[in-house]
């Protein structure tokens, strides 16, 4: 598909999973912040330390490390994409606007409790990247990663205190955005509780 796609909503509403999805069933690019900026700081690059800093206590990266790292990535690719988790202030927003088109903004809504849950029983690969869950979708074998064979940590922003001070922060500086993209008619929102094939399928009716 030859479709600008903005993914919305919560830490732990599902983003990157459904981002995978697309990706993978519908031939979208997907460029995911999240997964950019743990590299940069795997690899202790200077951003990388420097966004570890914000990421630990479970604040925003500020935009002009994200900006000028997403810009670079967009202005290289051809074709559709999903940008999942950026633009994540109105700033970015309004920034991303001057750079390209979105033709649409899904928004996965879920509430905070169920969020918690979910995010302090995630488990993450620090080789590939790969998420699982406890609950949801564990590992075939405890600990040890399905693709790669990495032994899974749970990321020090997943611990419930962080987790809540993130959603804290989502819901006073990303929210907005919803509005931002409702008044340029774009905006579609989905229930993101629920089955993720159902919730799959809800995204693919809008597109």
């Amino acid at each position: 598909m030859d479709a600008r796609i903005v993914l919305l909503g919560p830490p732990g509403s599902g983003k990157g999973t459904q981002a995978e999805r697309m990706e993978d069933e519908l031939g979208f690019v997907r460029l995911s912040t999240g997964d950019l900026l743990r590299e940069a700081v795997r690899n202790e690059t200077e951003l990388g330390k420097r966004a570890k800093e914000y990421m630990d206590q479970g604040l925003l990266v500020p935009n002009e490390l994200v900006i000028g790292l997403m810009k670079e990535k967009i202005d290289s690719l051809e074709g559709g994409y999903i940008l999942d988790g950026f633009p994540r202030t109105l700033e970015q927003a309004e920034v991303l606007e001057s750079i390209t088109g979105i033709d649409a903004a899904i928004n996965l809504d879920v509430d905070d409790e169920e969020l918690v849950d979910r995010l302090t029983k995630r488990r993450s690969c620090p080789d590939c990247n790969a998420v699982f869950h406890l609950i949801y979708k564990p590992p075939a074998e405890e600990g040890v990663c399905d693709r790669c064979g990495g032994e899974l940590y749970q990321r020090s922003d997943d611990s419930e205190e962080t987790v809540r001070n993130r959603l804290k922060v989502y819901r006073e500086s990303t929210f907005p955005l919803i509005e931002f993209y409702e008044k340029r008619g774009v905006l579609r929102n989905i229930d993101g509780k629920g089955d993720i094939g159902e919730i799959f399928e809800a995204i693919k009716a809008l597109l």
